[in-house]
């Protein structure tokens, strides 16, 4: 599963991107520090583009990530529920008519990030090495998702539409695959598209026009990724790096090899 991304670059990029776009954020004052790395463990408020059902317009506003299962009253088992749906399968979007996720599929969004991130284990270490990782040449790219709006009461009694989200992934490319190589959804990552893609997620496409975004792999050679620095916890880089900047770990072996002794071994 996708936990952590980044939006470190300038949002006006994402105007740019989309030129029609009406900016409905509430706080557009971002906090770039907390944006380097956005961990999804606790339903974050985060900017995401979306197409209005009255105006047919293109919005940028914030939406918490993880989809609220509103149909669950209790609070603890609602979190537990909405932890897993973070992260959407997009080859189950249309398999199940009867499911959530192909209810929600006319309801889409795209996520803007920098970069994303995802944990790789290897033996005999006791905690998973974190990369990044991003598309070449592109300071901002798009990550598909779905989402759904739902009625809030505040403590005054006023009624505000709160929208919510979940991420596609698909099963992985070989060097994602070699990243996330450990966990219950190992050998997943985001549906990383097109910039063409992107554009026709949120553009007024018929459910037969979806399997072919779905099943679209991005390739690895376009994509840049490293190891980076400890992430859970926010810890302080002992080098006063940016969380998004590669760091060097003693001993690390390459990639597709996760057992350092094994690379030691086979040098005697």
């Amino acid at each position: 599963m996708c936990w952590d991304i980044s939006l470190h670059s300038d949002v006006e990029i994402i105007k740019k991107n989309f030129p029609q776009l009406t900016d409905l954020r509430k706080d557009k004052e971002m906090d770039m520090y907390y944006y380097e790395n956005v961990q999804a463990i606790t339903f974050p408020p985060y900017p995401i583009i979306y197409r209005d059902k009255e105006t047919g317009d293109l919005a940028l506003t914030e939406m918490e990530w993880g989809v609220l299962p509103t149909y669950i009253k209790d609070p603890k088992e609602q979190a537990d529920r909405r932890r897993n749906q973070v992260n959407i399968r997009s080859e189950r979007i249309l398999g199940d008519h009867k499911s959530a996720w192909y209810r929600l599929r006319n309801q889409r969004c795209l996520i803007p990030v920098s970069g994303t991130y995802e944990h790789r284990a290897i033996k005999g270490w006791k905690k998973k090495v974190p990369y990044y990782i991003s598309e070449q040449d592109r300071e901002i790219f798009y990550i598909p998702g779905l989402f759904q709006l739902h009625e809030n009461v505040d403590r005054d009694g006023v009624i505000e539409k709160v929208g919510s989200f979940g991420m596609l992934t698909r099963t992985a490319n070989p060097a994602m695959a070699n990243i996330h190589n450990d966990g219950p959804n190992k050998h997943r990552m985001p549906l990383y598209l097109t910039p063409g893609l992107e554009k026709e997620w949120v553009s007024d496409i018929q459910e037969s026009d979806m399997p072919g975004i779905f099943e679209f792999q991005y390739p690895e050679e376009q994509m840049i990724y490293y190891p980076v620095y400890t992430l859970r916890g926010y810890p302080d880089r002992p080098d006063g790096k940016h969380r998004y900047e590669a760091f060097d770990w003693n001993g690390l072996p390459p990639l597709g090899n996760d057992d350092p002794n094994g690379i030691q071994a086979t040098l005697f």
